[in-house]
């Protein structure tokens, strides 16, 4: 026995298949995730002298300094250890934030080994 379908539901199904595809394929290629992504820097740093480099590498991220401000994107360690990774690159740290949150002054003083 054999199934036949109508034109009709042909279409309909051809239509579905079609809306189907168009929406996942476009969920795959929205740029919503990157652009979340460089929402602006997850740690602002404040040190007490101005860096020696412009871009480093310290606490497991990339940092990108001007002066005395130093950003970067999330890490994978706690703030307190990227903080530390940041204070044995440039030395003391005066502020850090992490995700807008200011980091306690005795973690902070953890940070510069105090």
């Amino acid at each position: 026995m054999t199934l036949s379908l109508n034109r009709s539901n042909r279409l309909g199904i051809l239509a579905l298949a079609l809306a189907y595809t168009g929406v996942t394929f476009g969920a795959l290629t929205s740029p919503a995730p990157a652009l979340a992504a460089n929402d602006g820097p997850y740690y602002v740093a404040e040190l007490a002298a101005p860096a020696s480099e412009s871009r480093t590498v310290a606490g497991g991220v990339a940092w990108f300094c001007e002066g005395t401000t130093c950003r970067a994107a999330k890490g994978d360690s706690s703030p307190l250890r990227i903080c530390r990774g940041l204070q044995r690159e440039f030395g003391e740290v005066v502020s850090f934030t992490a995700k807008g949150e200011t980091l306690a002054e005795d973690k902070l003083a953890r940070c510069n080994g105090e």
